[in-house]
């Protein structure tokens, strides 16, 4: 695949998953939230591991590689989808692209506290900003504590645990292949979650009888194409262009949901929200340490000229 060709299937994806923030915020409002989380979810790690046993792709793991897929499945999926579909609840979609948008740089701070990456003065300067950034959000512009809703703070919690969740991807990816360790934490991750909706979602499978079929096929679309086929193509272009680049792309994501809520929520964007996902933008592409790449990768093209 060409690079330019990558691109195009980074944007697309992107929009895949803004979009799917919209689609969540209007199916919990017909299934119980967790329930419908993980049944959407299991949808998409089946998906997967159905298309590496049809490609004769299934990978043995050690007892310790076991362990860490599973715990990244219950950070990155029960916890990270079971605090997005509570927060939904009580947030706008457009505030939970934006606040999602910081899992690049909070993955960023992790890798600098668990994983001994460098810290320098550019990157620092970038997770100021983006932190800054969404301050400024969920305060509503106002800078009082007390704007922080419920919501906003459980959103910001699905973001943590999905970076804590890429951490643990990163480390085992040196010896499991990440696609298919995607698959294991879908499915790992969905069935953890759903025996946390017998505890929570009390109404139980019952409750999930809906007859509109407008409901389902956003359901199906948001599990198997979102979830599923948008998480393989997002590996693939990790194998293309690496993490670095791929991760730059993320910050396409909040945009499509903010363009989202807008034409399938109704929902009115404000210049806070604006100006904050500018700012989140800015600390992304400094914090990651692609601004820094960049200024060595020329130097290098200097020396060697």
């Amino acid at each position: 695949m060409s690079r330019i060709g990558t691109y195009l299937l980074l944007v697309f994806v992107m929009l895949m998953w803004g979009l799917n923030v919209v689609a969540i915020k209007i199916l919990i409002e017909y299934f119980p939230p967790i329930l419908m989380q993980s049944t959407r979810i299991f949808l998409g790690g089946l998906l997967l591991i159905l298309f590496f046993w049809w490609r004769k792709n299934l990978q043995k793991m050690t007892r310790k590689e076991w362990l860490i897929t599973v715990l990244a499945g219950v950070l990155g999926v029960t916890g990270h989808h079971l605090f997005l579909a509570i927060g939904l609840l009580e947030t706008t979609a457009s505030n939970a692209g934006i606040i999602l948008a910081l899992s690049p740089l909070t993955t960023s701070i992790l890798g600098i506290l668990f994983l001994h990456d460098q810290l320098t003065k550019m990157r620092l300067l970038g997770i100021c900003i983006g932190f800054g950034g969404v301050l400024f959000v969920v305060l509503n512009g106002n800078g009082q504590l007390g704007g922080i809703s419920l919501g906003d703070f459980l959103i910001f919690m699905a973001m943590l645990t999905q970076a804590f969740s890429f951490i643990l991807i990163k480390r085992n990816s040196q010896s499991v292949n990440p696609k298919f360790m995607t698959a294991i934490m879908l499915t790992a991750g969905s069935i953890v979650m759903f025996l946390f909706s017998f505890f929570i979602d009390t109404k139980g499978i019952s409750s999930m009888a809906v007859t509109e079929i407008r409901v389902w096929i956003i359901f199906l679309l948001s599990g198997v194409v979102a979830t599923g086929i948008g998480q393989l193509l997002y590996n693939i272009a990790i194998q293309h262009i690496g993490p670095g680049q791929t991760t730059i792309f993320n910050n396409l994501m909040p945009f499509f949901t903010l363009i989202g809520s807008v034409l399938f929520l109704k929902e009115t964007i404000l210049m806070e929200q604006i100006i904050g996902f500018l700012f989140i933008v800015a600390g992304v592409v400094l914090g990651t340490g692609y601004v820094d790449d960049y200024f060595i990768s020329k130097k290098r093209e200097k020396v060697s000229a």
